[in-house]
């Protein structure tokens, strides 16, 4: 039985560039507070829309792929590459 899944997503504002990655245990909530302009760092950009996410068993698994994404160039470029279509 399943418990609870954790995210790891990313989303984008529909006006401008800007890219949001985070993770959390409730994607719809998170996106809802994304877009109702709760999120300090996201709300001047907003509305969002969401591009990708992963799903973990393990809340450390995901928060380990975060800060990998975040942190590590090469990775987030590559992600991003895979992604561009759904970027425009």
């Amino acid at each position: 039985m399943i418990k609870s899944m954790y995210f790891v997503y990313l989303i984008k504002s529909l006006f401008s560039d800007r890219k949001c990655l985070g993770c959390t245990s409730d994607l719809a909530r998170r996106l809802r507070e994304h877009n109702n302009g709760l999120v300090k760092s996201t709300k001047q950009f907003k509305p969002w829309k969401l591009i990708y996410y992963e799903a973990f068993l393990n809340k450390y698994d995901a928060f380990n792929r975060e800060k990998e994404l975040k942190t590590t160039y090469t990775k987030k470029k590559y992600l991003l590459g895979r992604l561009k279509n759904s970027l425009k």
